[in-house]
C-alpha cells in the first residue's frame, strides 16, 4: 500500500520587489519574485497584532515571462505552487538552505499600475486599452413565438412543404 502526500502552497500577497527575469544556459526563462503576506489577530488582552511573512517564489518558462511582464513591486497577486528546499555550501564553508515556492499558477488580483519611485502609497487605475466595437446595423429583431401544436401534432407556424416545390 502506497502512502499519498501533498506539497501545495496557495498565497495571496503583495510583491516586495520587481520581478527578476533570467534565462538558463539552455534558454529556459526563470523569474524570481518576493511576496509579503500579512496576518492580524487580537490578543487575549484585546491588543491588535500584525505579522508579516516574506516568501521567495520562482516561475519557469512561459509563466516566468508572464510574471515578468505583468507584475511589479506592490501589485497584489495570487500564486499557487509547491515548496522546494535547496541546500548548498556557502563560500565561508557554512551549510545554507533556502525554501522557495515553485509557482504553477498566478493571477494578478489588482488593476493598478506599477508603483514607481516617488509614487509610494499612491495607486491609480491602469489605463485599459479602448477597444472599439463594430457598429451593428439596427436589424429588426424577430420575436420568439411559442408554437403550440394543433390537433394533428404539427405546430401552428409549420408549413407543409411539397417535395415537388424544391428546386433541386
Amino acid at each position: 500500500m502506497s502512502s499519498r502526500s501533498l506539497n501545495k502552497v496557495t498565497l495571496i500577497g503583495n510583491l516586495t520587489r520587481d520581478p527578476e527575469l533570467r534565462y538558463t544556459p539552455t534558454g529556459a526563462a526563470v523569474c524570481t519574485i518576493g511576496i509579503a503576506t500579512n496576518r492580524t489577530w487580537v490578543t487575549d488582552s484585546g491588543e491588535k497584532k500584525e505579522e508579516t511573512e516574506f516568501h521567495r517564489a520562482v516561475a519557469w518558462n512561459k509563466l516566468a515571462e508572464l510574471c515578468s511582464q505583468l507584475l511589479a513591486k506592490g501589485r497584489k497577486v495570487y500564486v499557487e505552487g509547491r515548496l522546494r528546499t535547496s541546500a548548498w555550501q556557502a563560500q565561508d564553508g557554512s551549510q545554507r538552505t533556502s525554501t522557495e515556492i515553485v509557482i504553477e499558477d498566478m493571477i494578478v488580483l489588482d488593476s493598478r499600475r506599477p508603483i514607481t519611485a516617488g509614487d509610494e502609497g499612491q495607486t491609480a487605475p491602469v489605463d485599459e486599452p479602448k477597444v472599439e466595437k463594430p457598429v451593428e446595423e439596427a436589424a429588426p429583431k424577430k420575436k420568439a413565438v411559442k408554437e403550440e401544436p394543433k390537433a394533428d401534432g404539427k405546430p401552428t407556424g409549420a408549413e407543409d412543404v411539397n417535395p415537388d416545390d424544391i428546386p433541386f
